[in-house]
């Protein structure tokens, strides 16, 4: 076996990972790279805003990989610092979802096989993967704002969910979701929608609105399940307003992505998307990002990333 080029390597590690089962597996990443002899840069920062500012910092040094230890928020971050530049962006799931590592191929389940995949992604050339552009207006200065995404955009029921979910403690993990969404839905009420997909305009009245560049959102709920991470378009659900019966019986079949068979689910594919409603806030990749109209746009490999597939 020949051996592996030195790599300078950044490793972002996420802030909130300083307890539980995922407070280890920054350190481990750091300490397995070194002992191969990479040159590696560890970023630990207090909070997301200051590990902003250091990555950028990172980055901006073309480093010849950025690698996240996290959860989708990281992987938020590093598609953040990274997007339109050369540099690679590799993954090791340590998170509650997880959804983006699921849909790229990287064990999410096993942080020592994760590691394996990424020491291994490092010799091999970088995947060119398509990113999510998002225009919309920030919420606390009012001034246009735009950021990026990779995985899924989600702007109903699913968004509204999310947000509970994230403002949860307890429980940890995906079982979060559910719980949330449960609470959710006895306040289920239609929403409704503008929507500009491409040329097309749709006004509706509907339930759950999710944009995929990739599969699933919450911890495998499968919303977009024929999405592809470098077609060049995003797959566009819109399921119609449902009362909570219907909703309980469409929504478990999502965790397989049976639920496209109804007949009131609908996925549009689109380069450009409007969607316009009142009141209702849009998260991507688990991450809150403003309250609506936003613009979106796919931009083909505008994200490269380390293929850490397994055979």
């Amino acid at each position: 076996m020949r051996p592996m080029k030195r790599k300078r390597l950044v490793v972002a590690i996420n802030p909130t990972a300083s307890f539980g089962k995922g407070k280890d597996v920054g350190p481990a990443v750091v300490q397995t790279l070194r002992a191969l002899g990479h040159d590696v840069v560890s970023l630990q920062e207090p909070d997301f805003d200051q590990l902003m500012v250091a990555g950028a910092k990172a980055v901006a040094a073309k480093p010849d990989a950025l690698i996240v230890v996290g959860g989708d928020g990281m992987v938020n971050l590093g598609t953040n610092l990274v997007v339109g530049t050369k540099v690679p962006l590799g993954l090791v799931p340590s998170g509650t979802g997880n959804d983006m590592a699921r849909g790229l191929g990287i064990p999410y389940e096993n942080t020592e096989q994760a590691i394996a995949t990424l020491v291994a992604s490092l010799d091999r050339p970088a995947r060119e993967i398509d990113a999510g552009r998002v225009d919309y207006t920030d919420d606390e200065t009012g001034l246009p704002a735009q950021r990026w995404f990779a995985c899924v955009l989600s702007a109903g029921f699913d968004a509204i969910v999310n947000e509970r979910a994230n403002n949860m403690e307890h429980p940890k993990g995906p079982s979060r979701y559910i719980i949330a969404l449960l609470l959710e839905l006895a306040r289920l009420k239609p929403i409704p929608y503008r929507l500009v997909i491409d040329d097309m305009e749709l006004v509706t009245s509907g339930a759950l609105i999710s944009v995929g560049n990739n599969v699933s959102l919450g911890g495998g709920m499968k919303v977009t399940p024929d999405a592809l991470v470098d077609d060049g378009e995003f797959d566009v659900l819109v399921v119609q307003a449902l009362s909570r019966l219907s909703f309980l019986r469409v929504f478990p079949r999502v965790f397989k992505g049976e639920h496209v068979t109804d007949p009131r689910v609908v996925i549009h594919r689109a380069k450009r998307i409007r969607i316009e409603s009142e009141g209702i806030v849009a998260y991507a990749d688990g991450e809150r990002f403003g309250t609506l109209p936003i613009e979106i746009e796919a931009v083909p490999n505008a994200l490269r990333i380390l293929d850490q597939r397994t055979p």
